[in-house]
């Protein structure tokens, strides 16, 4: 281990650990600029395998370790080559693909840009909540199919966003900035969340119910829950039957919370309408019948960090090196106690 605490000029020797194309996204050339300011960095490449004679080169002096998506596991072979490691920071969301048991039993530091990362997830579900509302989508097929103007004065109430009910699965980093999101509209919010009570609920911004009113009550559901062995098909068959006619869910956590064989048979039936851009596999085979359904937008798993909105992973990861070597301890750790909460 290095002897020098962080703080008082601490300078660590840090890797990049992640897919080639990760880092190259990521991490620009100010990025990296800012990161040798901060640490000695290991010569590129990035390492994708921690298996290599070059990686076990590399993980012998490591203090900090800068990972990604595509990081390998850091189970206790890989951690026996890096007797030094103290840190991994990541620039992504979950940690649950490579911060192994041995890391926490090592003491190692984790943190993670899951803030950041929760911060286009969110905007992405506030748009689909209202478009879904207005029915934008459906109106441009219309008015495509048409090439005519349709009769805007719809008798039609349930068009529109004002006094929807929109219900939140779990209050998660991402499904508490999504009710902060929904403050300024004239939108009703509930909340099922079974580690927060109604006044935590009255102070995030929603009024907590059980999960079947959440389903019953909601015009739209957005599901952020993560995935866990108790939350596997949290989202039956019952709670979908139970949705209100013509009802929308909406799913940015994963597919498999979801039961993907009731809810195509609910939209297909048009009962439902559902905006799905994560589902169970992620790539659905290409003769599913979600594909071709009027009522479902299928999108790549994109409401997660894309293109410019990369660059605030990677501010947040710079930032909390930054606090790391001065001795001031990360802002946003991971701990194992809460692993269970996260996605």
């Amino acid at each position: 281990m290095t002897e020098q605490p962080p703080g008082s000029g601490f300078r660590p020797r840090a890797a990049l650990a992640m897919h080639p194309d990760v880092a190259s996204a990521v991490l620009d050339a100010e990025s990296h600029a800012a990161l040798a300011a901060l640490c000695d960095p290991a010569p590129l490449p990035v390492l994708d395998d921690f298996t290599t004679p070059r990686a076990r080169t590399v993980l012998a002096d490591v203090d900090l370790l800068v990972t990604g998506w595509g990081c390998p596991p850091l189970d206790a072979e890989a951690l026996r080559a890096a007797p030094r490691l103290r840190a991994v920071v990541h620039t992504a969301g979950s940690v649950r693909g490579h911060v192994t048991d041995a890391c926490w039993e090592r003491g190692i530091e984790v943190s993670s840009a899951a803030a950041a990362n929760a911060v286009p997830v969110a905007e992405y579900t506030l748009a689909m909540i209202l478009l879904t509302g207005k029915r934008v989508l459906e109106s441009a097929r219309d008015y495509r199919d048409a090439r005519a103007r349709h009769a805007w004065l719809r008798p039609d109430r349930s068009t529109g966003n004002h006094r929807r009910t929109v219900g939140i699965l779990s209050a998660s980093l991402i499904g508490r900035r999504v009710i902060d999101l929904l403050r300024p509209h004239d939108i009703d919010v509930l909340l099922h969340d079974p580690y927060v009570d109604e006044e935590g609920a009255a102070e995030l911004g929603a009024r907590l119910v059980e999960l079947p009113e959440l389903f019953r009550r909601s015009d739209t559901v957005s599901v952020h829950t993560p995935l866990l062995p108790e939350t596997r098909g949290l989202v039956g068959r019952a709670l979908i039957d139970s949705m209100r006619p013509d009802a929308v869910l909406v799913n940015t956590a994963r597919g498999a919370v979801v039961d993907q064989e009731a809810l195509t048979e609910a939209v297909l039936a048009g009962r439902i309408r559902a905006v799905l851009d994560v589902t169970e596999p992620e790539v659905l085979p290409s003769g599913h019948p979600l594909w071709s359904c009027e009522n479902v937008l299928l999108t790549p798993h994109l409401a997660g960090s894309q293109g410019n909105e990369l660059r605030r992973l990677a501010d947040l990861a710079l930032a909390e090196i930054r606090r790391w070597t001065a001795g001031d301890g990360f802002l946003h750790p991971v701990r194992r106690e809460r692993l269970a909460f996260l996605a």
